[in-house]
């Protein structure tokens, strides 16, 4: 990987990542490909149409579906999906806080019950990054213990020990395993731990960030806080990144937390939320929401978004969408989809282009004006 800060406003980053598939410029949106897919799109929409240049997909649910091996002779994640750009794979840390009724984690790793067939897995942080030398992606999430928020000092504790621990482990597994000529094209993040602890943050942070890591993710956020408690913790834990390395803060979020945590100094997002919103009938746009199965969109000539220009707005009227919505035509999906993903991956290069001229302040402020219309 090959890291470069291209522009600085404030806080504010505009940042080059080059991976062995792709150059990827910052702020950037990932679109979540848990599947290997981003749901209701293809390879063609991701390339040609919205023309990202990385998405995420989930070690977990991979290696219950179809199988890491099967992946692996199927030439890794971008032979399998024909998908000829960057991959960032998640470690299965969020799926035994998002399914903790099926999993139990411990000092060693976590241990799953598949939620498709009831069968039993075991991640280690040496297991996850085996599963993830079989995707083949270009950037590899290390095991992190997640916990749900609000939780007592004592179980954040422990989950910054076990955390700290398991990237020790996995550096180490890692740097190892290249000297043995696997997984030299693929890069390992740490995910800093804490809860809204300022404390507990710093002593994840200084603790992980004197690692040998390629990057670094904020992890164990919108999981429950408030807003501002995750603006201010994502304010306080970045001046503890190093600045030559990517700054990557999972699950995040809507659009204003978008435009918050890159002022914070944030470069990489992910987010279910523009395609699950899209499938539900909620659409983004420049001046806020809009729920698209709503009765005064039946006969609206207006596209979705006035100021915008992505490949649904420039086809079909919000009327079509309504219909399509309401009866359950599939290629609601796609449209929808599309639209939303294309808001956020415009939003960030927007964002990008505002740090370059020095005026992200300006760009905020203009950001929440249209939408407060």
């Amino acid at each position: 990987m090959k890291f470069s800060i291209d522009a600085v406003d404030g806080s504010a980053r505009a940042c080059t990542i080059e991976t062995a598939h792709s150059t990827i410029k910052t702020p950037v949106f990932m679109p979540v490909g848990t599947g290997a897919v981003v749901k209701a799109l293809d390879t063609r929409d991701m390339r040609e149409i919205l023309d990202t240049q990385i998405i995420l997909a989930n070690t977990y649910h991979l290696c219950l579906r179809p199988g890491d091996e099967t992946v692996a002779k199927m030439g890794g994640l971008h032979g399998f999906t024909t998908y000829d750009r960057s991959f960032l794979t998640d470690s299965g840390g969020f799926q035994a806080f998002s399914l903790s009724d099926i999993s139990r984690p411990d000092d060693e790793g976590i241990l799953f019950r598949s939620h498709i067939d009831g069968s039993k897995h075991y991640f280690t942080p040496s297991k996850v990054l085996d599963i993830q030398y079989n995707l083949g992606s270009d950037i590899m999430m290390i095991l992190d213990d997640l916990v749900a928020l609000p939780a007592t000092k004592k179980r954040i504790a422990v989950s910054i020990e076990r955390t700290t621990r398991w990237a020790k482990e996995s550096i180490t597994y890692h740097r190892f395993k290249q000297s043995h000529g696997i997984g030299l094209d693929q890069n390992i993040f740490a995910i800093i731990q804490g809860g809204t602890d300022p404390e507990f943050r710093q002593i994840s942070a200084e603790a992980l960030c004197a690692m040998d890591f390629d990057g670094f993710a904020i992890g164990g956020l919108s999981v429950g806080e408030a807003n501002q408690a995750m603006y201010d913790t994502v304010e306080f834990t970045t001046p503890f990144m190093p600045k030559n390395r990517p700054r990557y803060l999972m699950g995040v979020g809507t659009p204003e937390d978008l435009v918050e945590n890159i002022e914070r100094g944030v470069d990489m997002f992910d987010c279910v939320m523009p395609t699950r919103n899209a499938r539900n009938g909620t659409l983004f746009t420049t001046f806020g929401k809009i729920n698209i199965k709503a009765a005064r969109y039946k006969a609206d000539t207006e596209p979705i978004d006035s100021a915008c220009g992505c490949y649904t707005c420039r086809r079909y009227s919000r009327a079509y969408l309504n219909h399509l919505y309401r009866a359950k035509e599939l290629t609601y999906f796609r449209l929808a989809s599309l639209h939303n993903l294309h808001f956020y991956l415009t939003l960030t290069k927007r964002a990008r282009d505002a740090i370059e001229r020095g005026q992200f302040a300006a760009f905020k402020r203009d950001f929440y004006n249209k939408r407060a219309k």
